[in-house]
């Protein structure tokens, strides 16, 4: 996968499970196996969350360069902590082992194309060079 697919790839993921978080909080919590009902506050949590990733679309997808990578960066340090944060729900046990799975399963998705898309900038600037 070259940088511009992984940019896309990741810029659609953020802005359409960002949106869904911000405008249908609840169930969007669902999907990834959360019992948003017994919170009062999960909608609150949800559309933070999806102004984040929103926020990290948009300024992907609207710069180049050196601009680019730090919101791919900015984005990366959110799915590292994400992840890690699944992984501390789950050891907690205030998160199921499926839920868990697909939190921080999402959250590594997102690792991963953020570090091919570095990956392909650094390889054509060393190219350059």
């Amino acid at each position: 996968m070259d940088r511009g697919t992984a940019i896309k790839n990741i810029s659609v993921v953020r802005a359409v499970v960002g949106a869904a978080a911000w405008i249908a909080p609840r169930p969007s919590g669902r999907l990834f196996g959360l019992d948003s009902g017994a919170n009062p506050q999960a909608p609150y949590l949800g559309r933070l969350f999806g102004a984040r990733d929103v926020a990290l679309a948009a300024g992907t997808l609207t710069t180049e360069g050196e601009a680019q990578d730090r919101w791919l960066m900015a984005g990366l340090g959110c799915d590292v902590a994400d992840a890690a944060a699944g992984v501390a729900a789950w050891r907690a046990g205030y998160l199921s082992t499926l839920s868990s799975v697909l939190v921080t399963a999402a959250a590594l998705n997102g690792v991963v194309l953020g570090l091919v898309a570095l990956r392909d900038n650094r390889d054509a600037s060393a190219a350059v060079a």
